[in-house]
């Protein structure tokens, strides 16, 4: 039977979605140690602890290493063909030596080198490169007909007018700046009274106690009747602004709101959620969101 993480409904082992509120049921697989069913994003099997991480970080790993040696080698070629197409379109420069001329050949006597003849530069442009010069006489300017005009006084000098910035006129006084909301959650521990708050850097929180397996994130070994706790008892993963709590193959259960967690399913926590960790509800947490 397929429980259903939303409203608890029963379902077959064949049925996709849930026959009560028609939510998509989690797919199964097995495992490859024990062969027993689990979630297919499930991090440990709950029936014998295996984890089944490695082989899919493995076959990541492969990927990884394949495309690095494509790329590596789309390099290569595409260098190479650079070159060869440079090297095929720059022109091939023959340098032919000069001729000697039969008849100097014949008397023994070298050639006597051509004149190296100079531009032929029109009169016309000399005449215009040189500038006109007037051949009259001089002539100052009158400076003493002229009355000096008496300097200008400090006080008739008018001072430049500084205008106030138009952004600060209209920039709006004492603005806020822009604050990011963050959701946190935590557990509050209904007999101590005691908060917990989520680790939000991580993805999967593990609850329970000390062990050499998989160290809690969650340690409950210091309330009371944590006797009742497995080891490993409990994951919550973060999704988002979801959080899923599921049951790790704990020895006395997992409980929201008295209902049984089922082994294998996960069910999306809500503020106010009453999660109980073993029977007779002796460790308790209420869930919620900040």
């Amino acid at each position: 039977m397929i429980v259903c993480p939303h409203c608890n409904h029963q379902n077959p082992d064949e049925a996709i979605q849930c026959e009560a509120c028609y939510t998509p049921l989690p797919t199964t697989t097995n495992c490859p140690n024990c062969g027993a069913p689990v979630q297919t994003d499930a991090t440990f099997c709950g029936q014998c602890g295996f984890n089944l991480q490695p082989e899919v970080a493995s076959k990541v790993d492969e990927l990884d290493e394949i495309s690095e040696t494509i790329v590596s080698s789309n390099r290569a070629s595409a260098n190479k063909q650079n070159q060869e197409e440079e090297n095929a379109g720059a022109p091939t420069v023959q340098l032919m030596p000069p001729v000697p001329d039969a008849s100097a050949i014949a008397s023994g006597s070298e050639p006597e080198p051509t004149p190296r003849s100079e531009p032929h530069i029109p009169a016309s442009a000399n005449n215009k490169a040189e500038p006109e010069l007037d051949s009259g006489p001089l002539r100052l300017p009158d400076l003493l007909s002229s009355p000096l005009s008496p300097p200008q006084s400090n006080a008739s000098v008018s001072s430049p007018t500084i205008t106030p910035h138009s952004s600060a006129a209209n920039s709006p006084v004492g603005s806020a700046p822009t604050r990011l909301q963050i959701q946190t959650a935590s557990l509050l521990h209904v007999q101590t009274q005691t908060r917990i708050e989520l680790p939000y850097s991580i993805s999967v929180i593990h609850i329970g106690k000390p062990n050499e397996q998989i160290p809690p994130d969650i340690d409950v070994s210091g309330f009371p009747d944590s006797e009742i706790v497995s080891r490993i008892h409990a994951d919550i993963r973060v999704e988002g602004d979801n959080f899923y709590i599921e049951d790790t193959g704990s020895s006395n259960g997992t409980y929201i709101n008295h209902t049984p967690l089922s082994l294998g399913n996960r069910h999306r926590l809500r503020s106010g959620d009453r999660i109980s960790l073993g029977k007779g509800d002796k460790m308790t947490f209420i869930f919620q969101i900040n």
